[in-house]
């Protein structure tokens, strides 16, 4: 199926979408932030920068998008059009994930990751459960969380 917009405007769609302060992660900082978490953003100094960094609990959490880090759930779907390009994207994309998540692992870093179906879509939790689960992880010891968007 070809494209229904022009390269340039294609171009100029894809350039506006945002890496950093995105919804989902807008929403997990208002939720983590109402119930006393204090964190700092998109911190540099370490691997996949991620997107919340909890020093006091030596906790990360990542806000993934679905369609940009190739999450099987309804939410993602290839694309029709260019199918090798997005593929290679996709799966560096992915790669990308697992050197950052090692990375951190071996400096000590406990990590999280909030699946975008998790806070929206047809399979997505309860808001408050999202953020509790996270709220209860940040002060557990378990070294992983992963939300994801319920099956149905």
């Amino acid at each position: 199926m070809p494209d229904i917009v022009a390269p340039d405007v294609r171009s100029r769609m894809m350039a506006a979408i945002r890496g950093t302060n995105t919804k989902p992660e807008l929403t997990l900082r208002r939720g983590l932030h109402a119930l006393g978490f204090r964190f700092r953003l998109h911190d540099h100094r370490l691997p996949g920068r991620p997107d919340l960094v909890f020093p006091k609990f030596r906790a990360v959490i990542f806000a993934h998008g679905c369609f940009w880090h190739g999450h099987d759930c309804h939410l993602f779907r290839m694309p029709s059009t260019r199918p090798d390009f997005w593929e290679a994207k996709i799966s560096r994309n992915r790669e990308v994930d697992r050197r950052a998540a090692d990375a951190l692992s071996e400096l000590g870093w406990r990590q999280g990751v909030v699946w975008e179906c998790a806070l929206k879509g047809r399979c997505r939790l309860p808001l408050e459960k999202v953020i509790g689960d996270c709220a209860a992880w940040l002060c557990s010891d378990a070294p992983l969380l992963e939300i994801k968007g319920r099956d149905i």
